[in-house]
């Protein structure tokens, strides 16, 4: 436990933690102590916005340019983590240690491959046109590969964890539990976009089965886990606190599962058996629209305890990142649908969702930057905000309140 600050002459070392201001918390321990895999969600969530920009069904003058702007800066941001990350492992090596053992931060391992992947496709999308069409292919794949391996190391070894080593409480579930178990589905939704650079034939063939296992791999998991959130916020309730936008991230498996499942539907002409290739093209549908609208309905859902949190106050952190990947993967799933079935309610809620997502980037981006100049971004999340009890509070007041309490 850090010592306490010597202007705050308090016995309880936990309630002048909470106390002391940023500048003392940052002039207490080092910068890079606190340096977390969660800090890679920031390259997921800019790095979407570029490549929902570069597929998007709307083409605007400088949109374009505009996105590769954002890849180039997430590119870097990607660069700085990454030595940042390092030097976190070389310095705090105790620290990094208390991450993996962590029940909340523990989660956040599946952020840096997600990253990877992130940061890979839009290497195709958008980084070709600066690159040239070679380059973009070559660091595509590089990155690819790596957040494929690296998630499916997440993938298996926190789930492991979590099964025989960390203690979850049973109001624990949140929407982080997704994080290890996705990066396979994007792997699965960025990976046809390398189909057509493999020559036809076995290879070709074999990558378009592969992620198609690596799509299931991660659907089934999610589906479980969402339905132990979903259980956990009727038995328990929300946690009230920073935990609340994680709830966002259910969108995630959801919206990358409709995007894999238009993607790898645009692409079975090239290496799925000929008399085969019209039922990936309609399983794209078939499988899209009603995972498309159970995303909406998350989406309300989501969106209202939101703003119920809010209200009652919902501090700055990190986990506000939660509002854009997510929503990143609902615009480029919305996008292959409006390609896949030609209907222009698609096109129009793929513009609509788009525009939310740069104002919700916007907002937690500037959000960050504020944070990390104050010196807030830089300090221990507190223990009653990092593990926060689940409750059920009632809305409003009067009789209404009293009906619903019971």
């Amino acid at each position: 436990m850090p010592p306490t600050p010597r202007h705050l002459p308090s016995r309880t070392p936990i309630l002048a933690r909470l106390l002391a201001s940023p500048v003392d918390q940052a002039a207490e321990e080092p910068a890079l102590r606190h340096v977390g895999p969660n800090w890679f969600a920031s390259v997921m969530g800019t790095g979407i916005v570029a490549n929902a920009a570069a597929t998007l069904p709307l083409h605007l003058p400088g949109l374009l340019a505009a996105a590769e702007v954002v890849w180039v800066a997430d590119g870097l941001l990607f660069v700085a983590l990454l030595v940042a990350t390092a030097a976190h492992w070389l310095r705090h090596r105790d620290a990094a240690r208390r991450h993996g053992r962590d029940p909340a931060m523990a989660q956040f391992y599946g952020a840096p491959p997600m990253a990877m992947l992130t940061l890979g496709a839009g290497a195709l999308l958008v980084g070709r046109h600066l690159l040239g069409l070679r380059l973009g292919v070559d660091l595509d794949w590089l990155l690819w590969g790596a957040g494929t391996l690296t998630g499916l190391a997440a993938c298996v070894v926190v789930p492991y964890r979590m099964f025989t080593q960390i203690e979850v409480a049973a109001d624990g579930a949140f929407g982080g539990w997704l994080m290890p178990i996705v990066p396979p589905m994007v792997s699965a939704g960025t990976g046809p976009l390398l189909l057509p650079y493999l020559p036809a034939g076995p290879d070709r063939q074999t990558l378009f089965v592969g992620l198609f296992a690596l799509f299931g791999m991660s659907l089934v998991t999610a589906l479980i886990v969402i339905t132990l959130i979903w259980s956990r916020l009727v038995h328990h309730g929300t946690s009230g606190t920073a935990r609340v936008p994680t709830l966002w991230i259910v969108l995630g498996p959801l919206g990358q599962s409709v995007t894999a499942a238009g993607l790898l539907a645009a692409e079975a002409h090239l290496a799925a058996p000929a008399h085969l290739a019209p039922a990936f093209e309609a399983f794209g549908v078939l499988f899209g629209v009603p995972v498309w609208g159970f995303a909406v309905l998350w989406i309300a859902l989501v969106g209202a305890l939101t703003v119920r949190t809010a209200r009652r106050g919902l501090p700055f952190a990190l986990t506000w990142w939660s509002f854009t990947f997510p929503v990143g993967t609902f615009v480029t799933g919305t996008t292959r649908l409006a390609g896949l079935t030609h209907l222009p309610a698609f096109r129009v809620a793929a513009v609509a969702a788009y525009a939310g997502l740069v104002g919700a980037w916007a907002t937690v981006a500037l959000g960050t930057l504020r944070s990390v100049l104050r010196g807030e971004a830089f300090t221990p999340t507190p223990a009653h905000l990092a593990q926060p009890p689940a409750r059920k509070e009632p809305d409003g007041t009067g009789a209404l309140a009293e009906v619903l309490a019971g």
